[in-house]
């Protein structure tokens, strides 16, 4: 079917049904476009067991709407998924965004006509639209992978990706199951699998930090001081470095005593009310200087071996091949606790490779282990996989994937040179991944909104990046991460656990309120680094 819209936007999470609302409401004609049968985008999708948001809920909420922050009640610190899906479903209905809404249907190609100064976009379900501007609201964390190992397909029971759940759930009472990985899904899902099933063995090939969630239901009164100052609670988010805001901190680890340092992170890690960025935020070097950030760290090594009572399973456990903070921590409930369990078992999957799947299970270098189902808590081809699964192409049919086959390349992580009216919420070379998500998805969103509404008050048709500003931010991006430990670590910020992957630090880290900032720079002086056209 062909038709013609203003916009385009790919994407019905919580970034493209915010771009619907905002677009709609300046009098645009606005077409979504949603693989999943729901809204959501990752409240949708992961459905695993334990998935639940590792910010808050006072804060990770949308704030363009006072009388719904007001109006909707959450229940827990953390909320868990069916909680959050729940709400944005509340969201969809609350604005009437679903009629602008085309489920089950998947992005293929969109393509810039230069005559038209238009985008062709066709869908896996025939649809043609032509639309003056595109918006991929298509999510940093959406494409997911299982691991590069053969024989999966021969495998006779049944498997699963924590990105991809089951609506009705899996009940595995009984089973010998495996699960691969243990990042942030991994963590959360393991202690409700090994609940269930009667043997669970857990391949690890990087052990990362898990701090306690210490989740609870949340104190009415707290919601309600929370509520009254909304206002300003928001923009001290807006302004503070992960779009969480916490005191500042005023002086390095290694200016502290160690008793002192050690009260800090107990805070951090047995306060009821801590939050993921409290071991990191206590002092100013902790994600720029090896030393200070290797404090934080031992302290979350002899936590764990306190928990974990057989010493070569807490060893097996403790990361030491990267600092602190530099791969995706993680909250856990019981996660340690779990392999005390005599059940569960730990296989070093750096020590002895996962070399196949096979017809009953897997096979390391070492054995092979039978399974009745196997879990792949193995994560997404990270910030550019889902742009690059799609044939995106700009100018002289120069094609997106190509262009940032060395890595990405961004003005902003909003918008990429050679792609006139294409814009990318939340993409590459911006806050993101390293940020309470919803904080910044609102601040893309408003941007290109009133980007859009400038160039068409101003009788511009299309608004592109240009190389000079793309080069400049990119090296820039580049340039402040190198200053951090985070390079130093082979995590999916970097892309490294993807095969073939440029290695290449990929969001921006120069924090939420500097990149806000200067977000707000370049559109007051008129869009600097844009070229406009009539």
């Amino acid at each position: 079917m062909s038709r013609t819209v203003d916009a385009v936007v790919v994407g019905a999470g919580m970034s493209g049904m915010y771009m619907l609302h905002k677009l709609r409401g300046m009098g645009l004609t606005v077409q979504v476009f949603e693989a999943g049968d729901g809204v959501g985008g990752t409240w949708y999708w992961n459905r695993y067991p334990g998935a639940r948001v590792d910010v808050k809920s006072m804060d990770y909420s949308f704030s363009f709407d006072p009388e719904l922050e007001q109006e909707w009640e959450w229940t827990e610190k953390y909320p868990p998924q069916e909680e959050l899906r729940r709400y944005l479903n509340h969201v969809a209905d609350r604005f009437d965004l679903r009629r602008d809404i085309q489920l089950e249907t998947r992005v293929t190609e969109a393509g810039y006509q230069e005559d038209a100064q238009r985008w062709l976009v066709r869908t896996d379900r025939g649809d043609e639209v032509s639309a003056q501007y595109v918006v991929m609201a298509t999510g940093c964390l959406s494409a997911s992978k299982v691991p590069e190992v053969p024989g999966l397909e021969d495998f006779q029971g049944d498997w699963y990706h924590t990105g991809h759940w089951p609506e009705e759930g899996v009940d595995f009472t009984g089973q010998r199951l495996g699960v691969v990985g243990t990042g942030s899904s991994g963590v959360q899902a393991i202690p409700l699998l090994a609940h269930q099933a009667a043997d669970l063995t857990v391949f690890q090939r990087t052990p990362n930090f898990v701090v306690p969630a210490h989740n609870h239901p949340i104190d009415p009164e707290h919601q309600r001081s929370v509520k009254a100052n909304y206002a300003e609670h928001r923009r001290a988010n807006r302004e503070s470095a992960f779009g969480i805001a916490v005191p500042p901190p005023t002086k390095s680890a290694l200016e502290a005593s160690e008793e002192e340092r050690n009260a800090y992170y107990a805070r951090g890690w047995y306060d009821k009310d801590n939050q993921l960025v409290s071991l990191l935020a206590g002092y100013t070097d902790m994600i720029t200087s090896k030393e200070a950030n290797d404090t934080a760290a031992q302290y979350v090594r002899d936590r764990i071996a306190e928990i974990v009572k057989d010493p070569e399973v807490a060893a097996m456990l403790q990361p030491t091949d990267h600092p602190f903070g530099t791969k995706r921590p993680c909250l856990g409930t019981d996660y340690y606790e779990t392999f005390n369990l005599p059940h569960v078992h730990l296989v070093n999957v750096r020590k002895t490779p996962i070399v196949e799947i096979t017809p009953t299970g897997i096979r390391t270098s070492e054995r092979e282990y039978e399974f009745d189902s196997i879990v792949f808590a193995t994560g997404f081809d990270a910030m550019t996989g889902a742009l690059t699964r799609i044939d995106i192409r700009g100018r002289d049919g120069v094609a997106l994937a190509d262009k940032w086959k060395e890595g990405p390349r961004t003005y902003l992580g909003v918008a990429v040179a050679g792609f006139p009216n294409l814009f990318t919420i939340t993409g590459p070379g911006s806050p993101s991944v390293l940020s309470n998500m919803i904080v910044s998805i609102e601040q893309h969103v408003d941007w290109v909104a009133d980007a859009i509404g400038a160039l068409r008050t101003g009788g511009k048709a299309t608004m592109e990046a240009s190389a000079e500003a793309e080069d400049a931010w990119t090296r820039h991006v580049d340039e402040v991460g190198r200053t951090t430990l985070y390079p130093t670590a082979n995590s999916w910020y970097m892309g490294s656990n993807v095969p073939g992957k440029p290695r290449v630090f990929l969001p921006y880290i120069g924090g939420v309120g500097p990149y806000r900032q200067k977000c707000d720079e370049v559109a007051a002086n008129g869009y600097e680094g844009f070229v406009l056209s009539a």
